[in-house]
């Protein structure tokens, strides 16, 4: 049997045979004979058997034939011969197979490779030299003789017919793949999604035929774009905007993407964006009033009032109700954004999880997150990947994100070159299965095209799509930067380059579409409305702050916590036993591995006769009670189904089967759910996710977990710049709760601190809570309270590991059915008449105090839990030193080094509390801790113990000693 090096029949064409075969399915007259006796074959049933697999051809040893030297008679460099096991077809001339070859191979490099010689770039430079792409020669102009253009061949679906002329399958490859549109998608592994994606691209040119009015409509969203910009630039001379310049048809691709999405399903679009072009959008698209934002460059008429307080306007938020040109009501949010860009992302997808969570929106249609990139942030910073990574995972995915990269071809003054080592700044997308559509900005039919897809695409397919939207910025990084000292031959080509949308008016006028007349009116209608906003704001500002507490948020507020209410956290003792029952059973058949039956289940019965609960029953019992009010929870965190210190538990695994139980979800009454989530191994993408959660579920309770409290360190940006300051910055409040496991055992520099120091250091304004509980009880009421009181704060929770287990750590249930969570723990057993030494601490030195003092029986000591670090309790502790007459010495004692833990926040508060007292009481204030340290903790188990012995003796037995 003859061989064939040049065949159909290779992997690269599974696609095209697929799609035979499905118009086979559908009318099996409408292929041709030879496939039909392929796809007719039958194993006895009677049904068409079809798998593409079957027909790849194996390698031959050696191959058979003779090539002519230039690597034709191959498929992409592999010789393969036609399977054994299939038909051949009818016998056709030599060189008819040899050209549908050719014709093969090229429309395959088109669709894998046509992106390299697509023209996106605005300035028309040249692209950077590849090296040897085999691909790209096979869409050379010279690839196909004269002759052999005028032939009839098979298309493999790029046309609806089945054969066309050579030269119209190439002039329509070309304008599909390597015209104003680049398109990676042929490496996605769903061969689905490509064809979906081919047949879309192919049949239409890769184009939408546009009407007049849908030119007139994308021309008049240039022109505001263009000049609400103008307009700045001109009466804000100077004043740093990040302007849409060079980019302005980003503004006709968002108002198509929001028309597309909105007819298949999409009710709210969750927006996070950078800087370039922000203010733009929220004109432009968001419909914030140009009148408000004129009046935020002038600023407010009383500076005072903002001590401290407010953000630049290229960082604000806003919300409005958007109407589509169909009728459609899309409700729109812009996140508020620090100027770490790209960290807005997984809060958006926090949000739009939440909304999808409280609304139902189990196909994940109706609430759709877009993110808005700069090029150098996207393949820059590691935030990206992380995000990009929570697509699918099922805690965490948001049924697909809209990325649009605005890729200015430079990253403030860094050259691509410098600044990535792949050839597109979206390479780090093709971590997920998706497609990724490159766009020359200054063509807006081809971003509007794109833009329609991408937005079909998205809710067909539940998956991320990205857009490389590649245009150029027209200024510097900001208005008041000469980008010319760093890229000099760029901005000589960018000043002599017309503005896009007079490169669009002069096409629609120069083709008989729109007049230049007709043109320019919507010019002057733009400026004219620009210009009377500019007047409305100068005769009365509409400077105004962000909108807050609408809505879900009514019910919460902020503020100073000395204001908030007081409620009730305590749980009557029935309920208390009969959830601790629910949480110590399995159901019936269901096998328990035998050291969680033992140390959980049989442990949590016993506490039923002891009524003696350690920190995890307390933790849980929190959680379930919240949950039969009502209270949705959520916690996420790497191994927080387990706990990483195996305490928690809240997911049980069946030893025989894998299925899972989760016990807590025997509590949600209402709309409420329990969800705890293994989390990536990330902490900023991750709590940034959690963060945004929060946003959108104020009346439940959001958790994130480190695994070890140091591990919070990876999230910095997130603390620092959202839950730290967003309540100053933009009015945003959030009741996050941070789990830090933190304290001394011995473990090294990595696992002892969660850096308490640094929390402390951020806590203003009540803008914080930084708790350290040391007992069941205190975590109890702590948590509930969290959820109860109608304030929302970030709540930061110095969280335990040794206390875990430890036998003293133990509350009994008494202490939950009563009482509160105690910012202040007295000792109980000090007599105050005789109480020479006061000790303040905070954590797990309490119990090694304790133990300490009363081995030694020594009452003039009292030891205090300071157990809510911020906000301060200073009436509190007031109290109790007024109440130690004959006191003369109050140290604060803590396990980290003198450069971290409390003490430096604790000694001026420390100071002015003593401050008050006569001279006669005067009372010494001092430090008793391990010595100032680079390093957290030492990685010597003996070391820890000798240092921890200094501090217990230190304490108790002399006082402190010199040079510590």
């Amino acid at each position: 049997m003859a061989n064939f090096q040049d065949s159909f029949l290779s992997g690269a064409n599974i696609d095209f045979i697929e799609g035979l075969y499905a118009r086979f399915l559908d009318d099996p007259g409408s292929v041709d004979a030879s496939w039909r006796e392929v796809f007719e074959r039958n194993n006895g049933t009677g049904r068409p058997i079809f798998n593409a697999k079957q027909l790849e051809a194996p390698a031959p040893a050696a191959a058979e034939g003779k090539g002519d030297g230039k690597g034709k008679g191959k498929a992409n460099g592999v010789a393969v011969q036609a399977a054994a096991a299939a038909p051949q077809a009818p016998a056709a001339p030599a060189q008819d197979i040899g050209l549908q070859s050719k014709v093969d191979q090229a429309i395959t490099a088109f669709r894998l490779r046509g992106h390299l010689r697509a023209k996106l770039d605005p300035l028309d430079r040249p692209r950077p030299q590849l090296g040897h792409v085999a691909d790209v020669a096979l869409m050379d102009e010279n690839h196909f003789a004269a002759k052999e253009l005028e032939q009839a061949v098979e298309c493999n679906n790029v046309f609806p017919q089945q054969r066309v002329r050579l030269a119209d399958l190439v002039t329509r490859l070309r304008r599909t793949y390597s015209g104003h549109i680049g398109v990676e998608f042929m490496q996605m592994l769903d061969s689905e999604r490509r064809r979906w994606l081919m047949q879309r691209m192919e049949h239409s040119d890769n184009r939408t035929p546009f009407s007049v009015e849908d030119q007139r409509h994308i021309l008049t969203k240039l022109s505001y774009a263009e000049g609400f910009e103008n307009f700045l630039h001109t009466k804000y001379v100077g004043a740093k905007r990040f302007s849409l310049d060079g980019g302005e048809a980003l503004i006709p691709m968002l108002d198509a993407l929001l028309e597309v999405g909105s007819a298949m399903g999409l009710k709210e679009l969750v927006i996070g964006m950078a800087h370039r072009g922000r203010l733009n959008v929220l004109t432009n698209i968001l419909g914030k009033k140009p009148d408000q934002i004129f009046s935020e460059f002038d600023g407010p008429k009383d500076p005072k009032a903002y001590l401290g307080r407010g953000d630049v306007k290229y960082h604000m938020g806003f919300s409005s109700d958007h109407t589509t040109r169909s009728g459609k009501n899309v409700h729109l949010s812009l996140a508020f954004n620090p100027s770490h860009l790209e960290c807005v992302g997984p809060v958006v997808e926090g949000r739009v999880r939440a909304k999808q969570d409280r609304g139902g929106d189990a196909e994940r249609t109706g609430v759709v997150p877009l993110l808005i990139h700069g090029d150098a942030a996207f393949i820059g910073q590691g935030i990206t990947s992380e995000t990009l990574n929570f697509s699918g995972l099922k805690g965490y995915t948001t049924g697909g994100t809209v990325h649009i990269v605005i890729n200015n071809q430079v990253g403030f003054t860094t050259d691509p070159s410098d600044s990535r080592s792949s050839i597109y700044s979206t390479a780090i997308a093709q971590m997920l299965d998706i497609p990724v559509f490159h766009v020359n900005g200054d063509d807006p039919e081809a971003c509007v095209h794109v833009a329609r897809l991408a937005a079909e695409y998205r809710q067909t397919f539940k998956s991320d799509v990205v857009i490389d939207f590649i245009c150029y910025r027209r200024y510097g990084h900001n208005e008041g930067d000469d980008p010319s000292f760093t890229q000099p031959a760029m901005y000589d080509l960018i000043r002599k380059h017309p503005p896009v949308r007079a490169l669009y008016a002069k096409a629609l006028a120069e083709a008989g579409r729109i007049s230049a007349e007709e043109s320019d009116g919507i010019k002057q209608r733009c400026f004219q409305d620009f210009d009377a906003a500019l007047t409305r704001a100068r005769q009365e500002s509409q400077f105004k702050e962000p909108n807050a507490l609408e809505g879900l948020w009514k019910p919460y507020k902020g503020g100073l916590l000395k204001n908030a209410p007081q409620v009730s956290t305590a749980v009557a003792k029935a309920t208390l036993r009969d959830a601790l029952q629910k949480l110590a059973t399995a159901p019936a058949g269901f096998n328990v591995h035998r050291d969680v039956e033992r140390t959980v289940l049989k442990k949590r019965q016993g506490m039923l006769e002891s009524e003696e609960l350690q920190w995890s029953e307390g933790e849980s019992l929190a959680y379930a009670t919240l949950l039969s009010e009502g209270y949705t929870i959520r916690l996420s965190g790497q191994d927080s189904e387990r706990g990483t210190f195996s305490h928690r538990h809240a997911v049980l695994h069946d030893t025989q089967t894998g299925e899972e139980y989760v016990p807590l979800r025997q509590f949600p009454t209402g709309k409420a759910t329990f969800n705890v989530w293994n989390s990536p191994l990330s902490e900023m993408g991750v709590l940034g996710f959690d963060y945004g959660y929060s946003l959108d579920v104020p009346d439940g309770l959001t958790l994130w977990e480190a695994q070890f409290g140091d591990f919070a360190n990876g999230a910095q940006i997130i603390i620092d710049q959202f839950i730290a300051a967003a309540e100053s910055k933009w009015r945003r409040l959030s009741g996050i709760t941070l789990l830090l496991p933190h304290g001394y055992e011995g473990q090294g520099p990595e696992h002892s601190s969660a850096r308490l120091e640094r929390f402390l250091d951020l806590c203003a304004e009540d803008n914080l809570q930084v708790c350290y509980p040391t007992t069941p009880a205190q975590i109890f009421h702590l948590l509930r309270r969290q959820v109860l009181r109608p304030v929302r704060k970030p709540l930061v929770i110095m969280s335990p590991k040794s206390l875990l287990r430890r036998p003293e750590a133990t509350s009994r249930m008494d202490d939950l059915a009563t009482g509160a969570f105690q910012e202040v723990i007295p000792d109980a057993k000090a007599d105050a008449a005789k109480v020479k030494r006061l000790l303040l601490c905070s954590g797990k030195v309490y119990y090694d105090l304790a133990k300490a003092r009363d081995e030694r029986k020594d009452d003039s000591i009292a030891i205090v839990r300071v157990e809510q670090l911020y906000p301060f309790p200073q009436d509190e502790l007031a109290n109790l030193v007024a109440k130690l007459p004959a006191l003369q010495e109050l140290y604060w004692v803590q396990e980290e080094p003198r450069n971290a833990g409390g003490w430096h926040f604790m000694f001026p508060r420390l100071h002015d509390l003593l401050s008050g007292r006569s001279q006669q009481q005067t009372v010494k204030l001092g430090y008793i801790g391990r010595a100032e340290a680079a390093s957290p903790a030492t990685g010597f188990t003996k070391t820890h113990d000798y240092e921890q012995q200094l501090i217990i003796e230190e304490a108790i037995l002399r006082g402190p000693q010199n040079g510590r």
